[in-house]
């Protein structure tokens, strides 16, 4: 039986994915990671999931790469790792993703966080970089996601010294939106997923497609793919119904459609 190395709740339409290697600091060998792309896949094409929070434990979210499995791969098998195909997969998840980071998020699991579109940390929260000195560099899109969050001097100097930086530089850096209590991280992140969850799950679709337009295209590029998602909703049931329940005074019944 494969170990459970991603450990799933569901409340409401929230669903929880928990990092969960205890004796390897969650670090993201690649049948977690194999485990954690499943998992999220199935949470995509759930009508009954609206959004995923992804937490680790107290002291370590995730504390990187499994170094022993690097330290085994030549260059031809770094060539054929299909662990970029992985990291493409978990790229492509449609609904709002999550993280709540507490202690240690390193190297790959500081590239998980920067996949997630809302990343919450406790104060004990660092975020960090340091494959550079282990003379790699980061290989999950960190050097493409980092300075899109964080802005090229920050960047730079987290890439290339490799120190991480604590809860209040991520979030005066903008890695993060909110720095919580540790003990109220995971349920912060939550209450947020919640209210998420609650909007009209094509609009939410349709946000995050434009958001994600923005971070990866020109202006122009995405005020056109923004139009158009406009335009698209504009012939949705759920567009009537939240307009409706606007103008009715109520709580609109979203279904998806």
């Amino acid at each position: 039986m494969e170990t459970p190395w991603i450990l799933r709740e569901q409340q409401q339409r929230v669903v929880t994915l928990t990092l969960h290697r205890p004796d390897a600091r969650n670090a993201l060998s690649t049948a977690c990671l194999e485990q954690l792309v499943y998992q999220l896949e199935q949470a995509d094409s759930d009508a009954d999931v609206g959004t995923v929070v992804i937490a680790g434990a107290a002291r370590f979210f995730a504390a990187g790469a499994d170094l022993r499995e690097l330290q085994q791969q030549d260059v031809a098998a770094t060539q054929l790792d299909h662990r970029p195909l992985l990291w493409q997969r978990l790229a492509q998840f449609s609904k709002p993703l999550l993280a709540a980071v507490n202690g240690y998020a390193l190297g790959a699991g500081c590239e998980l966080a920067l996949a997630c579109d809302i990343t919450i940390c406790g104060e004990s929260a660092r975020f960090g970089l340091p494959e550079i000195t282990l003379g790699l560099i980061p290989g999950a899109g960190g050097t493409q996601r980092l300075i899109r969050s964080v802005g090229k001097s920050r960047a730079y100097q987290m890439v290339l010294t490799g120190e991480a930086i604590d809860a209040r530089c991520a979030l005066q850096a903008g890695l993060v939106s909110e720095v919580c209590v540790d003990a109220l991280t995971l349920e912060r992140t939550q209450q947020l997923a919640q209210r998420i969850s609650q909007q009209a799950p094509l609009a939410l679709r349709a946000a995050k497609q434009a958001l994600k337009q923005a971070q990866e295209t020109g202006l122009s590029q995405g005020l056109q793919m923004e139009r158009q998602q406009f335009v698209t909703l504009a012939a949705t049931e759920d567009r009537r119904e939240g307009i409706a329940a606007f103008f009715e005074k109520r709580t609109p019944n979203y279904q998806g459609r």
